[in-house]
């Protein structure tokens, strides 16, 4: 008797994961459909970014005798005026974008970081560091960028380290203000009077009630770094010429609008899904992770 209600017990507890497992992923769709929808865009964008060889072909090769030829089944979205097939410079170009997004985020958050955390909790170096961050926030990006380049010479790095610096300010201070309210915490003040190490302290009670704010603000830091690298090579003071980016590719089709629109509209668009997806994966994350919102989801 016992047997044969496992047999037939056991199907059903098989087929019961898959279903909760179903019904679990339409419930997190369903109460974080920013966050599905930015990170399913996100991650298409991340994977034909990847599959750039296999898929997009030579974006350098120049074919003077097919230029600014309408999309067609060879040249999915046409070329532009020196031959250049749009599609595979489209497709090469978000990887450049995606790259500097990612390192901007990257390379401001762990510095402001440590910075922002020494900056809160020591009230001597706070007077200092603060100052300083005030003064950096007033350069604007392009400016710097532009000064850099003109120093050195145009390159990825320089583009990153020039979208970096002004953003580096921001995450201090978002990192100061919360350490300024967990440093009053009850259980901060008690490890303080046990005798708890400073770097304990940071690391283990002040360091995690960080990490949610960091991520949105990464995300929202990554949006901004696309946006200024495409002006800042529109501008000519970003990537060299011969790496396709998108904001290259508009300023060399820009005096092509009205004969090949494609052109401009294919990197044009493909900007903009890329920010409204980082901008949608960050809303999304703010929503999650922010519990006065979380209770109310």
């Amino acid at each position: 008797m016992n047997a044969a209600a496992d047999t037939i017990a056991g199907p059903v507890a098989r087929t019961e994961a898959p279903v909760r497992h179903k019904s679990g992923l339409r419930r997190f769709i369903r109460r974080n459909p920013t966050l599905f929808a930015g990170g399913v865009i996100l991650g298409l964008i991340a994977l034909i970014a990847l599959a750039a060889p296999l898929i997009a072909g030579d974006p350098l090769t120049m074919q003077p005798a097919l230029r600014l030829r309408p999309p067609s089944e060879v040249n999915w979205l046409g070329t532009d005026n020196l031959g250049r097939d749009v599609f595979g410079r489209t497709v090469y170009g978000a990887r450049v974008s995606l790259f500097v997004g990612l390192s901007v985020a990257g390379f401001s958050i762990a510095v402001g970081l440590m910075i922002g955390l020494l900056a809160g909790y020591f009230r001597r170096v706070d007077a200092v560091v603060m100052r300083l961050m005030d003064g950096l926030m007033a350069i604007p990006a392009i400016l710097l960028a532009i000064a850099l380049v003109a120093l050195t010479r145009a390159s990825v790095a320089t583009v990153i380290i020039a979208i970096t610096i002004p953003e580096v300010p921001r995450v201090v201070r978002l990192v100061r203000s919360v350490v300024l309210s967990v440093r009053e915490a009850p259980y901060v003040e008690a490890a303080i009077s046990g005798g708890t190490p400073v770097w304990k302290i940071l690391l283990r009670h002040i360091l995690p009630n960080t990490i949610a704010p960091l991520i949105v603000q990464a995300t929202y830091i990554c949006a901004s770094a696309i946006l200024i690298e495409a002006a800042l090579s529109f501008l000519g003071a970003g990537t060299p010429p011969e790496i396709p980016t998108w904001g290259n590719m508009i300023a060399q089709s820009r005096l092509f609008l009205s004969r090949a629109p494609w052109t401009i509209f294919a990197p044009g668009i493909a900007l903009a899904v890329v920010v409204l997806a980082v901008n949608l994966l960050g809303d999304g994350l703010r929503d999650r992770l922010d519990p006065r919102l979380a209770r109310r989801m």
